[in-house]
């Protein structure tokens, strides 16, 4: 199938990474289908990408409602004839060291960061089996290698999803269906407006985090965009991303040392914002 006629799903897709990753493909000419809870969002993205040479949808899409992605298949089924690309993009952040974090936090991010991509699979899997090919894209991040303090629910997610991802490359290769998986390092997003955080100072800590500039979205957009032409499974797009996960990997004590200093830091920050 020629690049052209590509068609794409982004789940999350009316701002961030995902509105980035629709404008790369629908620039391509891809007929591209934003899936987003933001309805003015969604209606806005599909209106400033309207002038690109694809054909940008939107409709609503909540990652935690089965009936949302089915609804989305049956429009892609009646309007497009299928899907070749199920980018799953949306997610949300929360930081609490382990014995502050409410249980329903975790419940809220697991259902939206490791069980929207599963209800993703689970609607799409069938349809892309019976073209006979396919590729999913899932959106991870670095935390999932790193497994940096005070970030466990949001960190177990994301490995969760590089899990997924490796599981899904075994099991549906044979199908001719590929399989990405994307760790992106800090990059400006609006992934902050998501948090949930019961520590003080939190919040902005994660939006001064985020607010690097190594690289844009529209870059990580791009580099995904190669990835899945490629078929290549795991992206690392942060050249200081791919620093920290050597660094872990062949110089593990140097990485402990790093990991127990970022504890000490922030166990101070929190502290003093309590105390503020």
């Amino acid at each position: 199938m020629g690049q052209n006629s590509q068609r794409i799903l982004i789940t999350g897709g009316a701002s961030g990474l995902g509105r980035a990753m629709a404008e790369a493909w629908a620039r391509d000419g891809a007929r591209v289908f934003i899936g987003d809870v933001n309805e003015e969002r969604g209606r806005e993205t599909m209106q400033a990408l309207s002038a690109l040479p694809g054909t940008v949808e939107f409709q609503y899409l909540d990652v935690r409602d089965a009936a949302s992605f089915n609804a989305a298949r049956e429009w892609l089924e009646q309007n497009w004839g299928g899907l070749d690309v199920l980018v799953n993009n949306a997610g949300v952040a929360a930081a609490a060291r382990i014995d502050r974090g409410d249980m329903a936090d975790w419940d809220w991010i697991f259902d939206i960061n490791v069980k929207g991509p599963v209800r993703g699979c689970k609607v799409f899997v069938p349809m892309m089996k019976r073209q006979g090919h396919g590729h999913i894209v899932n959106i991870a991040s670095l935390a999932g290698l790193m497994n940096a303090p005070v970030m466990g629910s949001y960190n177990v997610t994301k490995a969760g999803v590089i899990a997924l991802s490796e599981t899904l490359r075994n099991e549906l290769s044979i199908h001719n269906i590929g399989c990405t998986v994307v760790c992106p390092g800090f990059f400006r997003t609006n992934l902050h407006e998501s948090v949930r955080s019961p520590e003080p100072g939190m919040v902005e800590m994660v939006d001064k985090l985020l607010s690097s500039d190594e690289l844009t979205a529209e870059q990580i957009a791009e580099k995904i965009k190669q990835a899945v032409a490629r078929k290549q499974f795991m992206l690392i797009p942060h050249k200081s991303a791919r620093r920290a996960w050597f660094i872990k990997r062949f110089v593990p004590v140097l990485f402990r040392r790093v990991m127990r200093d970022s504890a000490s830091r922030m166990e101070h920050q929190i502290k003093k914002a309590e105390s503020a």
